[in-house]
């Protein structure tokens, strides 16, 4: 009874005409950017952050998450319209999907890819709903030490599911944890690698950096290839799935939605590493094997009812603990903190509107989402079409202009100017940008919670053993580490991120 009391007021909230209107502009936003290939949401929610500050803390994480989930969705067009994944995950969905629109099968396989998506969206939220709030009542007993040792395992963890070298994950960690830093000490009030200027005094701002690394460095890496981009779109025509469509998507939309679930809580999981495991299970379970890679319709349903679920349910421990399981749910939580909001356990008490409201969007967005991705096929389609070298200085002048804004300083235009060139760079020599990022989020709140324990303790180190849920959490992390360094780990790593031809 009490869940559906708090769904009650999440939908009351959830329904207020601004926070509707916002959660329809963040599934359209999210669908846009999903469609065009090369944006990805990561970038379109690092550039919108500082257009969150003239709106209210529920609006703005309703739109946001739109942004999030609702990329997943249009991601899959390109992908099977013209064999280019709009969004990472949904590159496993080039391999049939694109096969079927060659044979004349695209819309089929369009519905397929809505249909399985509303399907996983709807029950990983109902999840979030079911599961957020007991880890919230766990994670309220939690003290310094244990959510110290709860980051040290989000770190960990987003390293060991890193796509490429995980001694270049660990070095992009350190860099965050130290960038963050930057400012004045919280306890002695000390400047630290200020170098003098006043305005590092406040530490670097993070929607500068955020738009920079993931916003601008992305713009140049597209721009290098935009002359070559152009794509044959296949035709669509007839949207709706025959009856052993249907029969063919419910397996693997189930099982997708279950492993996209699970992963999806999992830090540095998501939906990327969701849509590819859910893709070789099915493949390996599916009575239609033969079929995959020539056009197999659970090839479509299994990876994106899995890339939605794993999108949805990374909310969980961000939601419940205050820890970004990818680099979007760092983002998010840079969102909160802007507006105000110490992220964490305390959030469903002290904000139960922005928590249950947030929660109720979901289905209404997934529902939107519906709506905008199948009837309205022929307006995304025709956006494929519009040149990149048009499209990015607009983009880029807008970032630049939302940084400005933001505390109308020029500075901030520098520090983005700074970090689009290094994410550049850095992506150039195959560093990833997520590790970063949550390096540079938890940073100043993994310092706070060492030097919170240690003066609890008058300096014993070891409170971060003696204390049984602390150790436990340390213990999973060094296995963690251990076995992700392991050699035969590592090449099953580099498959898992592997596409097939």
């Amino acid at each position: 009874m009490e869940l559906l009391s708090n769904l009650g007021l999440g939908f009351s909230v959830a329904f207020q005409p601004m926070n509707l209107a916002y959660c329809f502009l963040g599934t359209l936003l999210g669908t846009l950017i999903g469609v065009l290939p090369g944006i990805g949401p990561l970038a379109t929610i690092a550039m919108l952050l500082p257009l969150t500050f003239g709106l209210t803390p529920t609006a703005s994480l309703i739109m946001l998450a739109g942004i999030f989930y609702g990329s997943q969705y249009g991601g899959s067009t390109t992908a099977i319209l013209i064999n280019l994944p709009g969004e990472s995950s949904s590159a496993v969905t080039t391999i049939d999907g694109y096969q079927m629109a060659r044979h004349g099968r695209a819309g089929p396989a369009l519905a397929a890819a809505g249909l399985s998506s509303f399907f996983a969206g709807t029950v990983a939220t109902l999840l979030i709903a079911i599961v957020a709030t007991p880890l919230t009542e766990i994670a309220i007993s939690f003290g310094p030490a244990e959510y110290f040792s709860l980051m040290v395992v989000g770190l960990v963890s987003s390293i060991a599911l890193a796509s490429g070298s995980i001694l270049k994950a660990i070095c992009m960690i350190c860099a965050g944890l130290l960038l963050g830093l930057t400012g004045t000490d919280i306890y002695t009030a000390t400047p630290r690698f200020t170098f003098g200027s006043t305005e590092l005094s406040d530490g670097l701002d993070f929607v500068a950096i955020a738009v920079g690394v993931f916003g601008v460095a992305e713009i140049m890496r597209n721009l290098e290839g935009a002359n070559a981009r152009e794509p044959i779109i296949a035709k669509v025509a007839g949207l709706f799935p025959s009856r052993d469509d249907l029969r063919r998507m419910i397996g693997p939309s189930i099982r997708g939605t279950v492993i996209g679930s699970l992963l999806g809580i999992l830090p540095g999981g998501g939906a990327l590493l969701s849509s590819f495991v859910a893709y070789n299970v099915e493949k390996k379970v599916s009575k239609n094997s033969a079929e995959f890679g020539h056009g197999a319709i659970e090839g479509v349903s299994a990876p994106e009812a899995a890339n939605n679920a794993g999108a949805q349910t990374s909310f969980i421990p961000m939601l419940s603990l205050g820890i970004p399981s990818n680099a979007v749910m760092a983002l998010m939580v840079g969102a909160m903190i802007i507006q105000g909001i110490t992220p964490g356990p305390n959030v469903i008490n002290n904000n139960p509107d922005l928590f249950w409201g947030l929660i109720a969007s979901m289905w209404l967005g997934n529902a939107m989402l519906i709506i905008l991705n199948l009837p309205l096929i022929g307006i995304w389609v025709s956006l494929l079409r519009v040149p990149y070298t048009v499209l990015f200085p607009a983009i880029m002048a807008f970032c630049c202009i939302g940084v400005y804004s933001v505390n109308n300083s020029a500075f901030a235009v520098y520090e983005i100017t700074a970090a689009g060139l290094a994410g550049y760079i850095l992506a150039k020599l195959d560093c990833e940008m997520p590790p970063f990022i949550l390096g540079f989020i938890l940073g100043p709140m993994l310092e706070e919670h060492l030097r919170r324990a240690m003066i609890i303790s008058s300096g014993d180190p070891t409170v971060f053993v003696t204390r049984p849920i602390s150790a436990v959490l340390l213990v999973i992390a060094v296995i963690a580490l251990v076995i992700v360094s392991l050699p035969a780990i590592a090449r099953k790593r580099e498959v898992v991120f592997v596409e097939e031809d």
